[in-house]
């Protein structure tokens, strides 16, 4: 039975790059909400020697998760898991929304192929620097733990914390920021929850790299690029590789921290450039 990599947001971007790094030898599943994408997508991959499926999915609709758990187990042992799949403000001013398919995306996704991955299987969520950019003081971490217990009031909570600030980009830009500060948190959560199955989890959180969602990020969030060391946007095929890695099941001690792979501009901002 050949090993299984899963990759929601695997249509593009991050995702994409991803796939590319992963070893050939493995079935690659690629998961997003735009059909187009994963059809583009496939075929990119099989032109260079990947076996690899496309499956729609929602992420923010548990049983679209669990469907998609079903047809990836049917190709084989699952292995690694990417949850890549996600929506910034520029692509949504609907907070709630944008919330639950960071968030609640994220825990549908660990919750639900955790139940049947293997030891030596790996979960990779990624999160964003923006988890970076709120002050402790704000963060309503408190509140994290009921996602595993009553997510709707979850959901319920973290929105009235969002109303601090109007409606449109700048609402939804704090439930980003919140949702990326959540996905971090409950990646640690999971990899002491599925440690002792044997399933790593980790997390890694990009900064603004030059995608589609990227890309119409860079009026709003284009201010951290001077600060990071090179001055620049990330690469999606630069971050593809760092995923790919730490997804990689041979980096077994790897697990229950968050890597921050944005070019040095959170810490350019807070230490180093702090006078640009």
């Amino acid at each position: 039975m050949k090993d299984v990599v899963v990759i929601t947001g695997g249509g593009s971007g991050m995702g994409l790059e991803t796939a590319k790094y992963m070893s050939k030898e493995k079935i690659i599943v690629i998961c997003g909400r735009t059909e187009a994408k994963l059809v583009k997508g496939v075929e990119e991959l099989k032109a260079l020697g990947f076996e690899a499926y496309g499956k729609s999915v929602d992420t923010s609709d548990r049983a679209s998760v669990i469907e998609l758990v079903k047809y990836a187990q049917s190709l084989g042992n699952i292995k690694n898991v990417i949850n890549a799949a996600g929506v910034s403000p520029a692509m949504t001013s609907d907070a709630e929304k944008l919330f639950r398919i960071n968030a609640l995306g994220t825990v549908y996704i660990n919750q639900e192929f955790s139940k049947i991955m293997n030891p030596g299987s790996v979960i990779i969520d990624i999160a964003s620097n923006s988890a970076y950019m709120t002050p402790d003081f704000m963060l309503p971490k408190k509140l994290y733990p009921l996602a595993d217990t009553d997510e709707e009031t979850f959901v319920a909570k973290m929105m009235k914390k969002c109303k601090i600030v109007k409606e449109g980009y700048f609402r939804a830009g704090m439930a980003y920021a919140f949702s990326k500060n959540f996905v971090c948190w409950y990646a640690q959560y999971c990899a002491y929850k599925y440690g002792k199955l044997g399933i790593r989890v980790a997390s890694l959180s990009p900064g603004l790299i030059a995608t589609d969602m990227g890309n119409k990020e860079v009026e709003h969030g284009g201010d951290i690029i001077p600060f990071t060391a090179e001055e620049r946007m990330g690469k999606p095929e630069e971050l593809g590789y760092a995923i790919a890695t730490l997804a990689d099941e041979r980096n077994g001690y790897l697990a229950g921290v968050d890597i921050l792979c944005d070019g040095g501009g959170i810490y350019g901002k807070k230490t180093f450039k702090k006078k640009k």
